[in-house]
């Protein structure tokens, strides 16, 4: 029987059913009104993370070259 849901949640044994609990759990603790404003939110903070991963690992390279000026022994 094939499954509906992404291989990544059933790393967490998350099935339908737990989902839809977990959903309605987050509607009563937040509200409907608030739901879209929260979700506006954590979408902009996965963007700018995926953004500053990308960027920060080009960031590091470039402070470990050495100064044409400096001596290598004295960062």
């Amino acid at each position: 029987m094939p499954t509906l849901l992404p291989q990544s949640l059933a790393i967490f044994g998350l099935g339908g059913p737990e989902l839809m609990i977990i959903l309605v759990i987050i509607l009563l603790l937040f509200g409907g009104a608030k739901l879209p404003a929260l979700a506006k939110g954590l979408g902009q903070s996965i963007k700018e993370f995926k953004k500053a991963a990308k960027d920060g690992g080009e960031d590091e390279k470039e402070e470990k070259k050495p100064d044409a000026g400096q001596k290598p022994g004295n960062n």
